[in-house]
Parts: structure tokens; C-alpha cells; sequence
């Protein structure tokens, strides 16, 4: 993945933690998700939200979900103890499908068809 860009490198990072799955990525239309150079690898797609539209990205409930339980009103001691906290959360929903899919599964997630390409 050398020399593909550090957003290419999270997506093969993804895709090489479940070989087996196909992975649907959810995207809003940032500029930097819409990377000219972005290398996709073949066991995921690509689907990019409408513009405004927070409200229908997946990733934004989980991070809420992370936010509330792994980061309540909560001073840390330094900047280690919050990447140490956060190293936690973001493993924790790797650990549990289940969880993620009741907080990330509208009803367009659970029955998107994906066509072959």
C-alpha cells in the first residue's frame, strides 16, 4: 500500500480484518473521501451519502454510542490517557457485530442490494 495515501491504507486496513466479508463502506462527500488516487480494495464498495445528510451515516451513531459510553463528562489526565481510552472504544464494537448493527442498521443498510459490477 506504499505511496497510496493514508485514506487507501484505512481502507485496506479494513478490508484485510475481514478477508472473508464484503464490506460496505459508508461515505459522506468530503473532499478527502472523494480522493482522486483512492485504491479500493475488492472485497468492499463504496457508497456515498447525499450532501447534508448527517443523519444517515452509519458512523455517525457510532461515534455518538462512543462519545456517550467511553466519553462522559470525564476530565483525563493527559493526552496518553484519552488515546488509551479511545484504543478501547474502537476496539469494542470490532468485538461485537451484534451491537454495531443495532446501532448502525437503518433500514437501507439492512436491505441495500448491491449490484455486480
Amino acid at each position: 500500500m506504499r505511496g497510496h495515501g493514508i485514506r487507501s491504507l484505512f481502507l485496506y486496513e479494513v478490508s484485510q480484518r475481514h478477508p472473508n466479508d464484503l464490506v460496505l463502506m459508508v461515505m459522506d462527500k468530503a473532499g478527502w473521501h472523494e480522493a482522486v488516487d483512492l485504491k479500493v480494495p475488492q472485497n468492499m464498495r463504496i457508497i456515498f451519502l447525499p450532501p447534508y445528510s448527517p443523519e444517515l451515516n452509519p458512523a455517525e451513531h457510532l461515534w455518538e454510542e462512543i462519545r456517550e459510553k467511553w466519553f462522559p463528562n470525564k476530565v483525563f489526565k493527559s493526552l496518553d490517557a484519552v488515546e488509551s481510552v479511545l484504543v478501547d472504544a474502537l476496539d469494542s464494537p470490532e468485538q461485537s457485530p451484534e451491537k454495531v448493527a443495532t446501532i448502525t442498521g437503518f433500514d437501507w443498510t439492512n436491505n441495500f442490494i448491491l449490484k455486480a459490477t
